[in-house]
Order: C-alpha cells, then sequence, then structure tokens
C-alpha cells in the first residue's frame, strides 16, 4: 500500500502538470435543480464543462435563428425607413442600415462554424444584441438635434433587445447586465429626443423595467429545464454519476483535447488512462440483504470513487455494478497507484447492511491507457479484460492490460 505521503508527493508535480496542459474536459461538479436551481441558473460557475458544452449547442441554435430573423428584417426596415423618414434623414440611416446587415452575417458566419467553440458562441449572442444597440447609438449620434423628433420605429429597439434575452438560454447576471446596457440605452436615447424625467420617459423605463423581468424569469425557467433535462440524459439516478452514454461522449471530448494539446507541442503530452471497476460478489449482497442495501453500497461505492479521484478526472457508472474511471494526465503507473489506493479504500470502508453489521466489499480493477486515436471502446474492452483477469486472479485486486502488451501484470 502506498504512504500518505508519497501519495501527496506523486499527486503535487501532477496537478502542476494538467494545470499547464490547459482545461481538459470536466466531469465532477453535481448541478441540482429544484429549489437550488437559482444557483445554477444565477451563473455559469458550477456548471460542469461538459454541460458548458451542451448549453453551447443550445445557445448557438438560437443564435442562428435570431441572427437570421434580424438579418431578414433589416432590408425590410430600408423599405420603412424610406417610406416614413424624411428624405434628408436617409442618407444617416442606410449607412447604418449597411453596415449592421454586414455585422449580423458575419456573426451568423462566425456561428456557424463555431460548433466546439463556447467562447465564441457567446461572443456570437453578445454581439447579436450589441449590433442593433450600436446602430441605434450611432443613428442618435450623427442626427441633428431638429431631425431627432422625426426619427420613427427606432425608440422600440432597447424593448426588442430585452425582449430576446427571453430567447437565449443565458444566466440571470448575464440577462441582469444586457437589460441594464438596453436601459443605459434609454436614458440615452431619451436626453436625445428631450423626453427623459417626462411623463412619457418614466413609463418606458417602467415598461422596459417590467419586461427585463419577464426576460429573466423566461431564462430561469429555460436554464433549469435545459439543466434537468441534461442531467437526466447523461447522469445515473442512482449514483449520481455519469451513465454510460455520457462516458462515451466523454471519451470522444478527451481524445479531441489529446489530440489539441499534443498538436501544439505541449511538453508531456497529455497521457490518460482507463479504470474499469467491478465489485466482487454483488450478487451476494443484494440476495442476502436486499437490494435495497445493495442500492446504499453502490451509492457509497460512487462517493468512494468520486473522494478518490480529481475535478479533472471522470467517474461514470457504465452498468450494474461496474464502474468506469478516467484518469486524465495519468500515465500507466500512476493509474495503478490510483487503482491500489481505491482499492483498499474500498476494502477498509464500513459497508452495513439494516441492523448496521458490517458487509465486506472488495473491489477488483482493470487499468489500461486511452490512446489518442484509437476508438474509446477499445480501451473500455481492454481495460474490461484486464478487469476479468484480476477476478480470475483471486480479485480484490488490479490488472493492467496495455496497448502494445499481450501480458498482463498486476500489483
Amino acid at each position: 500500500m502506498l504512504s500518505r505521503k508519497s501519495e501527496d508527493t506523486a499527486e503535487k508535480p501532477n496537478n502542476r502538470h494538467m494545470d499547464a496542459l490547459a482545461e481538459p474536459p470536466e466531469a465532477h461538479q453535481e448541478l441540482f435543480v429544484g429549489l437550488s436551481s437559482l444557483r445554477d441558473t444565477l451563473s455559469s460557475r458550477h456548471h460542469s464543462r461538459d454541460f458548458a458544452f451542451a448549453h453551447a449547442h443550445y445557445l448557438r441554435s438560437r443564435v442562428l435563428a435570431l441572427g437570421i430573423i434580424f438579418t431578414l428584417l433589416s432590408p425590410l426596415w430600408i423599405v420603412v425607413d424610406s417610406l416614413v423618414l424624411p428624405a434628408e434623414l436617409l442618407r444617416y440611416t442606410l449607412l447604418g442600415r449597411v453596415v449592421l446587415m454586414l455585422g449580423l452575417v458575419a456573426v451568423l458566419v462566425l456561428a456557424l462554424f463555431s460548433v466546439e467553440r463556447i467562447r465564441r458562441i457567446r461572443f456570437c449572442a453578445g454581439m447579436l444584441l450589441a449590433l442593433p444597440a450600436g446602430f441605434y447609438v450611432l443613428v442618435l449620434l450623427m442626427l441633428p438635434d431638429h431631425a431627432v423628433p422625426d426619427l420613427v420605429g427606432y425608440g422600440f429597439i432597447p424593448f426588442l433587445l430585452v425582449a430576446s434575452l427571453s430567447v437565449f438560454p443565458f444566466t440571470l447576471i448575464e440577462s441582469f447586465f444586457a437589460g441594464l446596457a438596453m436601459l443605459v440605452l434609454l436614458g440615452f436615447s431619451q436626453t436625445v429626443d428631450g423626453s427623459w424625467m417626462t411623463g412619457q420617459g418614466v413609463e418606458a423605463f417602467w415598461l422596459l423595467a417590467s419586461l427585463l423581468v419577464v426576460s429573466m424569469a423566461a431564462n430561469h425557467f429555460q436554464l433549469s429545464l435545459l439543466l434537468r433535462l441534461y442531467r437526466q440524459a447523461t447522469h445515473d439516478p442512482l449514483t449520481g454519476l455519469f451513465n454510460r452514454g455520457a462516458l462515451e461522449v466523454h471519451l470522444e471530448k478527451i481524445q479531441a483535447w489529446q489530440r489539441e494539446i499534443e498538436g501544439a507541442g505541449q511538453a508531456g503530452g497529455a497521457p490518460c488512462s482507463v479504470l474499469m471497476l467491478d465489485l466482487d460478489h454483488f450478487k451476494r449482497i443484494n440476495d442476502n440483504h436486499g437490494h435495497s442495501v445493495g442500492d446504499a453500497v453502490l451509492c457509497q461505492f460512487a462517493k468512494i470513487l468520486a473522494g478518490q479521484t480529481r475535478k479533472h478526472d471522470c467517474v461514470a457508472r457504465y452498468g450494474g455494478e461496474e464502474f468506469v474511471v478516467i484518469l486524465l494526465g495519468s500515465d500507466q503507473q500512476r493509474a495503478l497507484e490510483v487503482a491500489e489506493r481505491i482499492r483498499y479504500a474500498v476494502e477498509v470502508y464500513e459497508f452495513t447492511d439494516r441492523e448496521q453489521r458490517r458487509i465486506l466489499v472488495t473491489t477488483s480493477i482493470g487499468v489500461t491507457q486511452l490512446g489518442r486515436d484509437e476508438p474509446a471502446q477499445e480501451a473500455l474492452k481492454r481495460a474490461d479484460d484486464a478487469l476479468y483477469r484480476a477476478k480470475e486472479g483471486g480479485r480484490n485486486r488490479a490488472f493492467t492490460a496495455s496497448p502494445d502488451e499481450v501480458a498482463l501484470t498486476a500489483i
């Protein structure tokens, strides 16, 4: 067994190396819904990286849809301007319209080619709101003071943009600051047209603020629903860990991250290890103590796995009593050390039945390396083969299988 001191010493350089590589996909942060969902809709601080990708995909679809609508409406607005505005004002608005359309097209193109670029998609969403607002400010600054009262149909832009906030799955903080910017825009327009602090101006402020509250409520419910659907689709309902489908997607993201890191010439690359774990004689626990005790053992085992791994690692329930741990930045030797630590932690943990009598629970573990370009299923099968050999060898032990070696070695 490894000493706690030697484990800590080995952990620190490994963590420093992981921090130097970049941000890999994370998998450990829990997403709660219900009464505590306000925490997760308030900001994205507690969102896992995997949910951030799912969120970005959803946000991207909204950006494309609303961007197309804005782009199509802009040339139609030119026709409306030509019908309702005096001829001397058209030269001020026409150039702005052309710039606005070009900007919207650029946002659409950027969003279209930013499938996995979270920051770019967020930037596109912000620009979709900022471009019409900037256009409105530009028109107000360019118009002569005597021509401002003749500007028809532009005062609704802040209201349109605040209403558009409800279309996006923004967090409450994001929506609040975007809405605050629209309130500032409305105040600026009122100082230009002379309606500031008049009855009409106060009424417009009240209406826009009310619309902002409604949009923020829509953001909250929309993001809460997205969180709930994400968790139901990707997490095991009993243990709260990733399910098998989410694990396979996560492995693909890890391999993409490996190629990105190693392609950038990072020293040491980005090794990744796969642990396949199985509770020994779990059927006996269900038969002798009942399925409720078996479920409790599975939940406690999941907590042990989460406690023995880091935030960048991934723990998943593969099926039944089988679990998988993905260790980022860990070579095969380090993975064996972690496997032994997990094995010992399970062996000494006091699992109990309904009468609080101790149940002896052990685990067998198969360990292998995840190749950068190999199908993830091959690595999982290799780890499963190593697990089978660990059970054949007497259980309560860890075996490793190398991609390049047929022989298996045990701790």
